[in-house]
């Protein structure tokens, strides 16, 4: 054996036991006729001991190893003199009577620590040195945790793990398609699945009932923090089930989460909002719940009164944040120039602070009588010490968005926003449709399958824009973790989707005819949800990104610089797939 024992696992009562350990060169450490290495394996840190007076050569062979080189060591465990409470083996050590070195190694790029040296490029291209920083390794140990207690509790839902297949129809589901070339099928093309959506409804058109899948995903979409390329989702559906039913089993199984990861036990039902307040009041379909700063609309009140940017606005609205009445100008004028980036948009921002004796100063004291701030105060139940901010703009969705980012911006200053609170909530009754102006159509919200309100049904024929979704995402702490929908199960009712969608009977049959014919065959009521996966991991793990969570993850070109791909292919294997690249300039 190379060990019979891990780095992270010897104690004190293990002393006096003759142990193997085998892994990587933490460090090194030379003190008097001493030399101390530290020894790391995924679980653990264990200090080897070497001394120059009881075995010369032994010590002259550890004074030779570099960081990162491969070693097996033989020695007893013996309590250590001046103990390292930092690590579990720190009341140990291992004073060695043979060492091997298994492996060299050059020199890392980086420093292979928590708090390493290397910036976020440099670790991806060595992402397999990155991973074995024990900060990182935690992620993936989260996520396996995680998967593991996913598996449990769908298992005693009495869901089965089927999986679908990776090369699919390319079908219009919102976001762009990966494409892969058909050698064996001249000039036709398989596409990667942005989700499993069709099979996982034809599963329930099987009888299947109860199916779950963790599943690999791709979308060719411009990339944010959140997002990657390939991603993994928990994907659910179910058949005979109610909005109602899922929402329960499911908001059960984030719940169970909870507390087997983190050991936090909601017993309280998780708070629902409708998409309508949801963007009404935080200018976000996933606001953040875990401060209020809820918006106030302000037109009845600042308008008429003589100050043009709010008298010719479609929205006036602000957020009153508590305390912060002593910002400085200097902080003031930051959050203006905050609002004014490209990425938010605003044009300007109004600031009014409530002073200690209760009046109200403002950016627009000239336009604004005494009695009307007051008036704008009462409406945020403003007190002495709050600062109330105020945007203004002619497209309302487009103002509240902003605004969003503005509240956002508040609660990371004020500290509101901490990661080991978690706030859940279930956003629901979305529109079934987006209408888009410059094709002048509509689009699905979520995708063409969601089933509408059945009272709203018959809006399709007279008001498409306002008819509700079956629809619904669980958002945590501003994180949109997962959604889904009630499935429509009706053919007649799906056709009239596709034509509304703008589908010809043709594009519809060609894009989706299987689909369509199974449901001939007795479709059950189904619906399901989706779950993200390495939202999941990085909410839990606290992380900004869920790339910290993803073994091999891209980068924000979708590029994988740690293999270098995408990559050119050969001349040959064009040939094979009959295909000709010509980029454009």
């Amino acid at each position: 054996m190379y060990r019979n024992r891990t780095c992270g696992e010897l104690r004190l009562a293990n002393e006096g036991e003759v142990v193997i350990l085998a892994g990587w060169v933490q460090k090194t450490r030379k003190m008097g006729g001493m030399t101390f290495v530290d020894i790391r394996d995924r679980y653990g840190i264990t200090q080897l001991v070497f001394n120059q007076e009881t075995n010369a050569d032994l010590c002259e062979k550890a004074n030779k190893l570099g960081r990162e080189f491969v070693i097996q060591a033989t020695g007893t465990v013996k309590e250590r003199s001046s103990k390292n409470m930092n690590i579990p083996t720190g009341e140990i050590e291992i004073i060695v009577s043979d060492l091997n070195v298994l492996n060299s190694s050059v020199t890392p790029p980086f420093t292979i620590e928590d708090d390493t040296d290397g910036g976020d490029d440099l670790r991806m291209k060595y992402r397999y040195l990155d991973l074995r920083r024990s900060s990182v390794r935690a992620n993936l140990e989260l996520r396996h945790k995680m998967t593991i207690a996913v598996r449990q509790y769908l298992d005693q839902q009495n869901f089965l793990e089927v999986e679908t297949p990776v090369l699919i129809k390319s079908t219009p589901e919102g976001a762009r398609d990966f494409v892969v070339p058909s050698r064996m099928n001249a000039g036709q093309f398989y596409a990667l699945p942005q989700s499993p959506q069709t099979f996982k409804q034809l599963l329930m058109v099987s009888g299947f009932d109860r199916y779950f899948q963790i599943v690999k995903c791709f979308r060719d979409e411009d990339l944010r923090a959140d997002r990657q390329p390939e991603f993994t989702q928990i994907d659910c559906e179910m058949s005979f089930v109610e909005q109602e039913d899922i929402l329960s089993l499911f908001e059960g199984m984030a719940k169970y989460l909870f507390k087997t990861i983190r050991g936090i036990e909601y017993k309280e039902s998780f708070a629902r909002i409708t998409w309508h307040d949801a963007m009404k009041y935080y200018g976000s379909d996933k606001p953040d719940l875990r401060f209020d700063m809820k918006f106030v609309e302000l037109m009845d009140i600042m308008q008429g009164k003589g100050f043009s940017v709010f008298d010719n606005a479609a929205y006036v609205g602000g957020i009153c944040a508590e305390g912060a009445a002593s910002y400085t100008r200097k902080q003031l004028d930051a959050l203006t120039d905050f609002v004014k980036r490209p990425q938010v948009g605003a044009k300007g921002m109004v600031y009014a602070r409530v002073e200690a004796d209760g009046t109200v100063k403002s950016s627009v004291d000239k336009f604004y009588t005494q009695e009307t701030l007051q008036e704008m105060k009462g409406a945020f139940n403003a007190k002495p010490g709050d600062l109330i901010l105020i945007l203004s703009g002619d497209d309302v969705m487009k103002t509240r968005k902003q605004l969003c980012e503005l509240r956002l911006e508040m609660g990371n200053q004020l500290g509101l926003r901490d990661k080991n609170n978690f706030v859940c909530l279930w956003v629901v009754d979305f529109p079934l449709f987006e209408w888009d102006e410059e094709t002048k159509r509509f689009y699905a919200m979520h995708h063409p399958f969601t089933s509408p309100k059945p009272e709203d049904i018959p809006l399709l024929d007279t008001n498409p824009g306002e008819v509700r979704a079956n629809a619904y995402d669980m958002v945590i702490n501003g994180v949109e973790v997962g959604g889904g929908s009630i499935r429509i199960h009706d053919s007649a009712l799906q056709q009239k989707m596709f034509k509304l969608l703008g589908f010809t009977d043709e594009k519809a049959q060609e894009q989706f005819g299987f689909l369509m014919n199974a449901f001939k065959y007795g479709a059950p009521p189904h619906g399901g949800l989706a779950y993200g996966l390495d939202r999941w991991v990085s909410l839990f793990a606290g992380l900004d990104s869920i790339r910290d969570c993803i073994a091999f993850p891209k980068n924000n070109s979708g590029r994988d610089v740690m293999i270098d791909a995408p990559a050119p292919i050969d001349i040959e294997q064009l040939e094979e797939l009959n295909l000709v690249v010509d980029i454009k300039e």
